[in-house]
Formats: C-alpha cells, structure tokens, sequence
C-alpha cells in the first residue's frame, strides 16, 4: 500500500492555508440581520437607492408599494401611483436631508420574492450587546422586494431616515438595515429607529451616524495588532490606502479607484513602508524582521477576504493588511513597538495585543503611541512535542542474550567434562571453561537485554490504549509545525514519525511554507478530538498495528484583528509501531475528510 501524499497534503495545509471566511471581534451580535422587513440603503451621487424586503405578514404597513395588478381586484379610491409615491416618502420610509427637507421616492421595481438568506452563525446565542438571544429570520420566507430611489439635486450634509412609525413614535415594524456611503460600509445590519446620518463628501469613510449604536463596529481606517505566541511575535497593521496618503504617494491614475495595473505596486509600497519603518523591541533587541504578507483586505459583516489576484478597488474602502514576523526562543517577557502616524483626520488608531490568554484592546494616540506587553502567563506551559514510551505491557519479554549464549554453550561443555571426568580424561583447562560459562551465564544477565516478542499485538492492544497513543502522536505532529525553522520541525517530527512518512510529511512541510510566503496563513490546531479507534494487527507493516479513527481537529489564526477558524473530521488507517522504545506513525491512509463548521454548533448548543 503506498503512502497516501493526499493525506499528508491534507493534514499540513488543511490548517496551514486557511479559507477567507473569518469570525472576528467586530461581527454582528445584533441579529438585525434577521428582522422581519431589510433596507439595505446606498448613498451615492445623486440619491439614495433603497433595496426593501417587506415581509409578508407586514404588508399593510407598506400598503403603498403595492402595485395595482397584485390586487384581486381594484380598490375604490385607492390612489395613483404617484398619490402613493408622495405618501410613501412622506409618511411611510422617510429620507430627510439636512433636518427639513423630505426626499422625493420612485418606485423602480416592485415584485414578490423570498428572502435572502443571510448568514448568522449566533442565532439563539445571547448578544453582549442586548444581552438578549440573537432571533433567527422570520419561518415563512416570502417578501414583497423593491427598489427605492430617492433623489437630490444638492448633495445634503445630512440625512435622516425614518422608518413607518404608530402614533406614539415608535416603530411599527422591525427594519434591519445597512447603510453604504460611495462603496464605504457606514454601518452593517442595525434595527432601524429615526437616527441622522452626517455624510462627508470628500471621504466618505468618515461619515457616520449621531447615534452611538449606530456607529462603525469593525474599527478605524489605521489600526495595529501585535501577537505573541511561543517561537514567533507578529506585528500586523492594517491600512487604509486613502489615509496612507500623507505618507506615500501612490502616483494613482484617478481618485475613486486602485486600477487592475496599480494593485501589485500599491500594495508593495505600503508593505515596504512599513518594513522600513518597524521599531519592534522584543526583550530589549530588535530582531531582525520578516515580511510575511502584504495584501489587500475586504471585511464585510460576516467576512473578511484577502485579495491576492490584482482587480480594480474603489479608493475609499480600500485596505492593505501587512504582516512582520519575528521568530524567538519560546515566550519573549516583554514587547514594544510605537506609533507615529497620525494626522489631522486620525487621532486614535485602534491596537490589540493578543497572547495565549487572549486579547488586550488599546486605543493609541499622539500623547500616548507605545504599545507595551509584558509577560504574565504565569502559569502558561508552552506545548511541546515529547516521546511517547511503549507502556511495559506492550514491551514483550527481554532476554539477556549474554547469558543465552553462554548457557547454550554450557550446557555441552558440562556434558563433555563430566563424561571425561567419568572416564578419567578431565583436564584443568575443560574444568575452567565450564566455570567461566557458568559465571558467564549469570554475569551477563543484565546485560546484552534484547526484547522477544515486542512486536505489537492487537490482542494486547485495546481501543482505549490505541486512543490515548493516536491523541498524543497526533498532536505532536501538529505541534511540530509550530515552530517556524525548518531544522526544528524536522527534529520534532523525528520524534514522533518514523520511516518514508518522515521524510515525506517535511517535504511537505517545506512546500507549504513557500505557499505561506506567497499568502497562506499558518494556523496553529487548538484542540484534536479522538471519536473512535478500531485496533487491528497491519498486513503491510510487520509487528505494527493500524488504528482505524476518526477524530477532528480545530485549527486557528488571528489576523488583522479576526480570528480565522476551521475544524475537520478525518476518517483515516493510522499505523503505528515501537520504534526504540517509542510509538511512531509509519503510515497514513485517508479514508474520507468532512469539513465542518464549528460556529453552527456552537450556534445549536447556545
């Protein structure tokens, strides 16, 4: 049986090169998602285009939407279209620009659809912020879909919007909405009460909400992030290619767009930059820097993508992500870096320091810049990779080879002397060499000590000795990927892997941090779950044995600010085998991979 390199691939860049889908500290906990009516609301030139989902339970409320030839039959003195465009507008979903002046709306399409499903990993888990359950969308999915245009000749300062409200106020129904100025996210999905909107025209990044709940959840456009974990500091900073422009000039053709040709250099200006610039100071030294990854970044409420392949940007939202690495000796004990990059329009930049115990958020500054951490896990045990000894019962019977041989010879030497002893031909010399082999044979016992029958056997192998084997072999694999210098993970790896798989699992390892440096994140796997092991005697390897399992393993990597998460199900034969006193896996085969997500279940348990 060959060694199955899909497995091998799989188990080094399932967790190595991870997907754009990321759950970070920013994201929605509000469920407004999951209202029963949605606007999505998008600012631009000349107006403000509204996409509305009207559940269908709450029609009447929208009663004006509805076009004459969805009725059963014509209503007497219902008005016109343009009566019920005027209402509408006025009374029903209002855009007010600059405090007094009510936009005019035109229906552009009116039509019955189902709701868009829109991910919400937390449905049923208690918001932070409301301290309430999160809802999940309304069971029955149809909607009544339309399009919105409210128009303007003069670009307003300010709009308000207001949704249908009873006499007292209120909010009829509930409306989750989003609000999009010229391509920037000004809000992700909030509950819709009157709140005014103050729009700045020259960078739409700053426009924002006089509600304080309505405000921009994902952080500023400069924001710095600094992780310590054993063997490795990163500093990540995270741009906005508009602001970076008091520094850097990027020579760009326009001003709304990064243009398909402009996007390598951008990014390598801002990676070079920063590269130039670090002034991270780790136990008093500066190590030498690493230029792990420069990119540019797209989050949205649910995600964050990382654009690699060149494509057009729109300037205003635009971010670059870049990562400097710095590789250490276990756990450093303190870690500086300061900040100098502010300007009139940024005066706060928004830091984290994260460690194995977990995030620390800080605001920076002009008059407070540096961003200190200091160690104090103290109680923190760094994972290692160590040897797992063959229990005794699994050892066979040792055999002092010494005193077999000088027994197997003593036994003919005392037959032989005793016969010529009887006949009276005994010697000196035959006398001494029976005393020697017989001082031999139990001299030697300690010594020379062989194992006999140390191969293993099923039968003296039992599932949960084969569970508790295959959980510490499988960890130290993947912690042996931890460390980031080559020659250290092979030694790791020797420890617990043995054979051609060695070879071929560092192999591998080297093709995978190649694809790293051109992109890839490096995960670190938390936590390995053995679901079942079937233990059987291999026909392929003599004295070892196959553990048919099935376990998961959850893997994951902060970036920028988001804490990137997979987990899969392996189903796979994993032989292992005492090499000098030591488990080892010698094989792997592959059986089937499930990819599962660990945020819907944790969803069902809340």
């Amino acid at each position: 049986m060959p060694l199955n390199f899909n497995f091998i691939s799989s188990l080094l860049f399932v967790f190595l090169c991870l997907p754009s889908i990321s759950h970070a500290d920013w994201i929605n906990l509000f469920g407004a998602e999951n209202s029963r009516n949605i606007a999505e609301i998008f600012i631009e030139e000349d107006r403000v285009r509204i996409r509305l989902e009207v559940f269908v339970d709450d029609l009447m409320i929208f009663e004006e939407l509805i076009p004459e030839g969805f009725l059963s039959q014509p209503v007497p003195g219902r008005p016109g279209l343009a009566e019920r465009q005027k209402v509408f507008a006025e009374k029903v979903l209002q855009v007010i620009a600059d405090g007094n002046r009510k936009l005019p709306v035109t229906f552009n399409l009116v039509e019955p659809r189902l709701r868009i499903e829109r991910p919400s990993p937390f449905v049923g888990s208690i918001s932070p912020y409301t301290r309430q359950l999160i809802p999940g969308p309304p069971e029955d999915k149809r909607v009544l879909y339309a399009e919105l245009s409210y128009s303007f000749s003069e670009q307003p300062q300010t709009l308000k919007f207001v949704p249908p409200l009873d006499e007292g106020g209120l909010p009829e129904t509930s409306i989750g909405f989003l609000c999009n100025h010229a391509g920037v996210t000004v809000v992700d999905f909030r509950s819709m009460t009157p709140a005014t909107l103050n729009l700045d025209w020259e960078d739409p990044w700053y426009s924002e909400f006089d509600s304080k709940p309505l405000q921009r959840k994902i952080g500023s456009g400069m924001r710095t992030f600094l992780y310590i974990e054993p063997y490795e500091v990163r500093n990540e900073i995270l741009v906005r290619v508009k602001d970076m422009m008091t520094w850097i000039d990027f020579d760009l053709r326009g001003d709304e767009y990064i243009e398909e040709n402009e996007f390598n250099r951008v990014r390598e200006q801002v990676g070079q930059f920063f590269l130039k610039r670090e002034n991270v100071v780790i136990d008093g030294q500066r190590l030498k820097p690493i230029l792990d990854r420069t990119s540019f970044v797209e989050s949205s409420v649910l995600r964050s993508r990382f654009i690699d392949i060149p494509e057009r940007v729109r300037l205003n939202s635009a971010m670059v992500g870049v990562i400097i690495t710095y590789l250490t000796d276990g756990i450093p004990q303190q870690v500086t870096t300061e900040w100098d990059l502010f300007s009139e329009r940024i005066q706060k930049v928004t830091a984290r320091m994260t460690d194995p115990a977990g995030p620390f958020p800080y605001d920076l500054e002009p008059d407070d810049n540096v961003l200190t951490w200091n160690n104090y896990l103290k109680t923190y045990t760094i994972p290692t990779v160590e040897k797992i000894d063959v229990a005794e019962q699994h050892q066979g019977v040792t055999v002092p080879v010494g005193s077999v041989v000088c027994f197997a010879l003593l036994v003919p030497a005392g037959w032989g002397f005793l016969r010529r002893k009887k006949n009276g031909n005994s010697s000196r010399s035959s006398l001494t060499l029976v005393v020697l082999l017989a001082v031999g044979t139990l001299v030697l016992i300690p010594a020379f000590q062989v194992p006999v029958g140390g191969n293993a056997r099923a039968s003296q192998f039992s599932a949960e000795d084969g569970q508790v084997v295959l959980d510490s072999l499988l960890k130290n694999v993947y912690r042996a990927f931890d460390f980031r210098d080559e020659e250290n993970v092979y030694d790791k790896l020797a420890i617990c892997v043995s054979g051609d798989l060695l070879a071929d699992l560092y192999l591998e390892q080297r093709k995978s941090l190649v694809v790293e440096q051109a992109g890839g994140a490096q995960a670190k796997v938390e936590q390995v779950a053995i679901e079942g092991v079937v233990v059987s005697e291999s026909a392929k390897h003599a004295g070892a044995l196959d553990l048919k399992a099935q376990w998961t393993a959850l893997g994951q990597v902060g970036h920028w600010g988001h804490i990137h998460t997979r987990q899969n199900r392996y189903d796979a034969i994993v032989t292992i085998k005492p090499v000098d006193g030591a488990w080892k896996i010698i094989d792997l085969e592959l059986l089937e991979e499930t990819r599962i997500d660990p945020f819907a279940q944790s969803a069902l348990k809340g």
